[in-house]
Protein backbone atom coordinates (compact mmCIF):
# COMPACT_ATOMS: atom_id res chain seq x y z
CA UNK A 1 0.00 0.00 0.00
CA UNK A 2 1.34 3.27 -0.63
CA UNK A 3 1.88 5.99 1.83
CA UNK A 4 -0.72 8.19 0.48
CA UNK A 5 -3.27 5.46 0.81
CA UNK A 6 -2.25 4.45 3.85
CA UNK A 7 -2.14 8.44 5.15
CA UNK A 8 -5.49 8.95 3.92
CA UNK A 9 -6.33 5.75 5.37
CA UNK A 10 -5.59 7.28 8.98
CA UNK A 11 -6.95 10.71 8.24
CA UNK A 12 -10.26 9.26 7.59
CA UNK A 13 -10.62 6.89 10.19
CA UNK A 14 -8.69 9.75 12.54
CA UNK A 15 -11.96 12.09 11.72
CA UNK A 16 -14.54 9.14 11.62
CA UNK A 17 -13.50 8.47 15.33
CA UNK A 18 -13.79 12.30 15.59
CA UNK A 19 -16.93 12.05 14.25
CA UNK A 20 -18.19 9.43 16.73
CA UNK A 21 -17.22 10.64 19.75
CA UNK A 22 -18.28 14.41 19.20
CA UNK A 23 -21.66 12.78 18.69
CA UNK A 24 -21.53 14.46 15.31
CA UNK A 25 -22.72 11.57 12.99
CA UNK A 26 -25.68 11.03 15.96
CA UNK A 27 -28.84 12.52 13.96
CA UNK A 28 -30.76 13.12 17.26
CA UNK A 29 -27.79 15.47 18.47
CA UNK A 30 -27.43 17.15 15.72
CA UNK A 31 -31.51 17.98 15.09
CA UNK A 32 -31.10 19.09 19.16
CA UNK A 33 -28.12 21.76 17.89
CA UNK A 34 -30.14 22.81 15.28
CA UNK A 35 -33.67 23.56 17.00
CA UNK A 36 -32.77 26.86 18.49
CA UNK A 37 -36.49 27.07 19.75
CA UNK A 38 -36.86 23.93 21.46
CA UNK A 39 -34.40 22.11 23.75
CA UNK A 40 -31.53 23.57 22.31
CA UNK A 41 -28.02 21.27 22.49
CA UNK A 42 -25.02 23.92 22.09
CA UNK A 43 -22.07 20.77 22.87
CA UNK A 44 -21.98 20.71 18.97
CA UNK A 45 -20.71 24.90 18.60
CA UNK A 46 -18.04 24.08 20.91
CA UNK A 47 -17.11 21.26 18.67
CA UNK A 48 -17.45 23.39 15.41
CA UNK A 49 -15.50 26.11 17.27
CA UNK A 50 -12.75 23.47 17.52
CA UNK A 51 -12.93 22.56 14.13
CA UNK A 52 -12.26 25.51 13.15
CA UNK A 53 -9.77 26.72 15.40
CA UNK A 54 -7.28 23.20 14.44
CA UNK A 55 -8.01 24.27 10.63
CA UNK A 56 -6.67 27.75 10.85
CA UNK A 57 -3.73 26.52 11.79
CA UNK A 58 -3.44 23.47 9.88
CA UNK A 59 -3.99 26.02 7.25
CA UNK A 60 -1.49 28.52 7.65
CA UNK A 61 1.15 25.97 8.13
CA UNK A 62 0.14 24.43 4.44
CA UNK A 63 0.05 27.82 3.20
CA UNK A 64 3.82 28.38 4.24
CA UNK A 65 4.57 24.84 2.13
CA UNK A 66 5.11 24.17 -1.55
CA UNK A 67 4.72 20.08 -0.69
CA UNK A 68 3.00 17.94 1.45
CA UNK A 69 4.57 15.85 4.07
CA UNK A 70 4.05 12.99 1.90
CA UNK A 71 5.92 15.05 -1.16
CA UNK A 72 2.80 15.80 -3.15
CA UNK A 73 2.23 19.43 -4.22
CA UNK A 74 -0.04 21.19 -1.55
CA UNK A 75 -3.03 22.33 -3.53
CA UNK A 76 -4.95 24.79 -1.32
CA UNK A 77 -8.29 26.51 -2.48
CA UNK A 78 -7.77 29.84 -4.09
CA UNK A 79 -11.19 31.09 -4.73
CA UNK A 80 -12.39 33.54 -1.65
CA UNK A 81 -15.42 35.20 -3.61
CA UNK A 82 -18.75 34.74 -1.76
CA UNK A 83 -20.94 34.40 -5.28
CA UNK A 84 -24.97 32.89 -6.03
CA UNK A 85 -23.55 29.25 -6.53
CA UNK A 86 -21.37 29.38 -2.80
CA UNK A 87 -24.74 31.05 -1.38
CA UNK A 88 -27.26 28.37 -2.82
CA UNK A 89 -24.92 25.34 -2.10
CA UNK A 90 -24.99 26.71 1.29
CA UNK A 91 -28.78 26.82 1.50
CA UNK A 92 -28.89 23.65 -0.11
CA UNK A 93 -26.37 21.76 2.74
CA UNK A 94 -27.97 23.61 5.06
CA UNK A 95 -31.35 22.35 4.15
CA UNK A 96 -30.55 18.75 3.63
CA UNK A 97 -28.76 18.54 7.41
CA UNK A 98 -31.44 20.15 8.79
CA UNK A 99 -33.92 17.99 7.38
CA UNK A 100 -31.75 14.63 7.95
CA UNK A 101 -29.35 15.41 10.61
CA UNK A 102 -26.68 14.72 8.32
CA UNK A 103 -24.16 16.05 6.72
CA UNK A 104 -21.58 13.91 4.36
CA UNK A 105 -18.72 13.10 6.55
CA UNK A 106 -20.85 11.84 9.42
CA UNK A 107 -23.65 10.12 6.75
CA UNK A 108 -20.80 7.72 5.66
CA UNK A 109 -19.92 7.17 9.28
CA UNK A 110 -23.78 5.85 10.32
CA UNK A 111 -24.05 4.36 6.90
CA UNK A 112 -20.82 2.11 7.99
CA UNK A 113 -22.91 1.47 11.23
CA UNK A 114 -25.70 0.24 9.01
CA UNK A 115 -28.03 3.04 9.63
CA UNK A 116 -30.67 2.76 6.86
CA UNK A 117 -31.59 6.78 7.45
CA UNK A 118 -27.23 7.42 6.53
CA UNK A 119 -28.42 4.99 3.64
CA UNK A 120 -31.23 7.04 1.88
CA UNK A 121 -29.37 9.71 3.03
CA UNK A 122 -25.65 9.36 1.16
CA UNK A 123 -28.25 7.78 -1.69
CA UNK A 124 -29.51 11.35 -1.91
CA UNK A 125 -26.63 12.82 -1.61
CA UNK A 126 -24.91 10.73 -4.61
CA UNK A 127 -28.02 11.62 -6.58
CA UNK A 128 -27.52 14.90 -6.11
CA UNK A 129 -23.70 15.47 -6.95
CA UNK A 130 -24.52 13.30 -10.37
CA UNK A 131 -27.39 15.97 -11.10
CA UNK A 132 -24.73 18.53 -10.75
CA UNK A 133 -21.78 16.91 -12.83
CA UNK A 134 -24.51 16.99 -15.40
CA UNK A 135 -25.69 20.03 -14.90
CA UNK A 136 -21.93 21.21 -14.99
CA UNK A 137 -20.32 19.49 -17.80
CA UNK A 138 -19.55 21.62 -21.00
CA UNK A 139 -21.67 20.34 -23.88
CA UNK A 140 -20.02 18.07 -25.89
CA UNK A 141 -18.34 19.28 -29.35
CA UNK A 142 -18.98 17.57 -32.47
CA UNK A 143 -15.59 16.31 -34.04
Amino acid sequence: MSRSVTASFLAGLLFGLGLILSGMANPAKVLGFLDLAGAWDPSLALVMVGAIAVAMVAFRLASRRQHSLLAEPMRLPGKGDIDRRLVLGGLGFGIGWGLAGFCPGPALVALGAGELKAAVFVAAMLAGMAWFELLERPPARAA
